[in-house]
C-alpha cells in the first residue's frame, strides 16, 4: 500500500530548488517517490505510511524552504 500526499512549499523557485527539497524529503524512512514542480509550489510524496506533518516541516526546512501545508 501507498500513501500519496500533495504539500505545498514555498520558495522553490527552479529545477534546483525542486532538487533539493526532493532529496530533503526522499530520506524521510518509508517515502519510495518525490516530485516535486517549483512555479506551483506542489510537491508530491508518496510513502508506504503515513507522515506526519511535524516531520514534513522539519525535512523542508532543512532543505531550506517553507512547508506552507497540505494540498
Amino acid at each position: 500500500m501507498s500513501i500519496t500526499t500533495v504539500l505545498t512549499v514555498d520558495g522553490m523557485s527552479c529545477g534546483h530548488c525542486e532538487k533539493t527539497v526532493s532529496a530533503g524529503l526522499a530520506a524521510l524512512p518509508g517515502v519510495t517517490g518525490v516530485s516535486a514542480d517549483a512555479p506551483t509550489g506542489c510537491v508530491t510524496v508518496v510513502s508506504a505510511q503515513p507522515l506526519d506533518d511535524a516531520v514534513l516541516r522539519s525535512a523542508v526546512g532543512g532543505a531550506g524552504f517553507t512547508f506552507v501545508g497540505r494540498g
